[in-house]
């Protein structure tokens, strides 16, 4: 039996509180603060990251699956340009919300080709804690997620991943297992389809220790804003740290690249191991309040 839309929306919201206070940590984590793990003083700011997000929890809730039509309004909706979104969704959301079909719109980025950014994994962790029941109905309900915007075969990879990793990370607490690296990411990559996501995730579980430099040197950190150069490193980072928020963290961030969004995937996907209890209270403190608008508002 498939557990209840409460105890689904439950790990979703776990996971969601990972993510954010990893996004908003990450928009700071730079530099010396990394160096030195000093903590910037309150509040956080959260990024598009988890904007994007709390649409994904409100649509969850609502529809207790991804409704595309609704996903994508909601999405538009709530767009707010100071949060950091990248160019291609600035151009895209805004044209959803005056009633542009997100059909077409989505594939027509870069040139036709759809976007294989980070931004289709960056907020999908929570979708991996609502279906981590359920493997095959969380890889389909993760490619539709993405494609709302990331139409693109990676980025359509690399959200699959996150969500897969997601899941895995909850069954890794029910079953009290903590798994090694290569043992958790082995079981993400029989769900990637062919692309360049799998072939480095599958770099990501064969490195050898190393300084996390060369970790970069070999699968990236997200400088990109590609789906390959970041999932496979969040994949990385969160299999060296699933039983430890704080450190996975830390870790994570001390690779540079698109360091919130990084924080955000790993952050999502650790929660779903450690609990929210694993998350420093002082950085859930720290964090601007989750607006109210997810968890209230009807559909």
């Amino acid at each position: 039996m498939p557990d209840s839309p409460a105890v689904r929306l439950e790990r979703a919201r776990t996971s969601l509180e990972g993510l954010s206070v990893g996004d908003a940590f990450g928009g700071y984590a730079h530099g010396e603060r990394v160096t030195r793990r000093l903590l910037l003083e309150a509040p956080w700011h959260f990024t598009d990251d988890t904007m994007m997000a709390l649409s994904i929890v409100w649509v969850l809730r609502t529809h207790k699956m991804i409704d595309q039509d609704a996903l994508a309004l909601d999405f538009a909706a709530h767009y707010d340009k100071t949060r950091g979104y990248g160019p291609a969704m600035r151009k895209l959301l805004p044209a959803l919300f005056l009633g542009a079909d997100w059909r077409i719109e989505s594939k027509k980025l870069f040139k036709g080709e759809g976007s294989l950014g980070n931004g289709g994994a960056m907020r999908i962790a929570p979708l991996g804690g609502y279906f981590a029941d359920d493997l095959a109905l969380l890889v389909e309900q993760a490619r539709l997620s993405c494609e709302i915007t990331h139409a693109h075969p990676e980025g359509i990879a690399g959200a699959i991943g996150v969500a897969v990793a997601a899941a895995m990370a909850y069954q890794a607490r029910v079953n009290a297992v903590k798994p090694k690296r290569a043992a958790f990411i082995d079981q993400i990559l029989p769900h990637l389809p062919d692309s360049a996501v799998r072939e480095r995730t599958r770099k990501a579980r064969d490195l050898a220790p190393m300084a996390i430099r060369q970790v970069v040197e070999h699968i990236g950190n997200g400088g990109n804003i590609s789906a390959q150069d970041t999932v496979p490193y969040c994949l990385f980072c969160a299999g060296e740290y699933l039983d430890n928020y704080e450190e996975a963290l830390w870790f994570t961030a001390s690779g540079g690249g698109d360091i919130d969004t990084n924080c955000a995937i790993v952050g999502g996907i650790v929660a779903l191991y450690t609990g929210i209890e694993g998350i420093p209270a002082e950085w859930r403190s720290r964090r601007e309040p989750l607006p109210e608008w997810p968890f209230t508002e009807s559909a």
